[in-house]
């Protein structure tokens, strides 16, 4: 399937989001890989993983990358050649990435009830202004919750932060599609402007440190 979606967020910065419907052998036929990179799709043991990783390479070529552009840090955190600032996420049959000259991270989340069993694990904060007696609405504000502290971990990538302990997420409305979040760590507090959107019952965060 071509570009399912092209989010406008702030200049010098593109959003890209790709619909996976193509086949393992389409995705491989329509990108051009490194040796390493062929080496590591080939470990992959889930093919819809393999898919995910192919489709992020598409969405490279529509900005005018390849994959020949891209690298890991010794942390896993992906860099553009260029130095533009890349983050990249995928779940399910949508992959997406965030590019831009600041620091950025993005992140894609299903909405689905199982993030009510595990809401003790990264929220402290939040839970003064979230309802669980509005069960849809307490499940999309959690995705939004989890994926605001998926993409700031994503920029800060650092050893010892806590999504729980670390990461706040500021009172939003779900209607605002925005939110703002702090980061209280290193004896620092580094604030970040949160937008959301949701499709398709996925909500995609993408976040921008100040």
């Amino acid at each position: 399937m071509p570009l399912y979606k092209t989010i406008p967020f702030c200049d010098n910065t593109t959003i890209l989001v790709w619909k996976i419907t193509e086949s393992l052998s389409e995705l491989m036929n329509n990108v051009k890989l490194q040796t390493t990179t062929l080496i590591r799709v080939d470990t992959m043991k889930s093919e819809m993983h393999r898919r995910a990783f192919l489709s992020v390479r598409m969405l490279l070529q529509e900005v005018g990358y390849s994959d020949f552009d891209i690298y890991y840090d010794e942390f896993g955190k992906p860099h553009l050649s260029d130095g533009t600032d890349i983050s990249i996420t995928h779940s399910f049959e949508f992959s997406a990435i965030i590019l831009s000259n600041r620091k950025i991270g993005i992140d894609i989340e299903k909405r689905r009830e199982k993030v009510a069993r595990l809401d003790y694990k990264f929220i402290e904060r939040e839970f003064s202004y979230l309802n669980k007696d509005d069960f849809e609405d307490y499940i999309s504000r959690l995705t939004v919750i989890w994926g605001v502290k998926e993409a700031i971990f994503k920029i800060r990538n650092e050893i010892g932060i806590s999504f729980k302990d670390h990461i706040e997420v500021q009172a939003f409305e779900m209607e605002d599609k925005k939110a703002t979040t702090t980061l209280h760590f290193g004896n620092l507090s580094t604030h970040f402007k949160v937008n959301f959107e949701e499709f398709e019952n996925f909500i995609l965060v993408y976040v921008l440190e100040y």
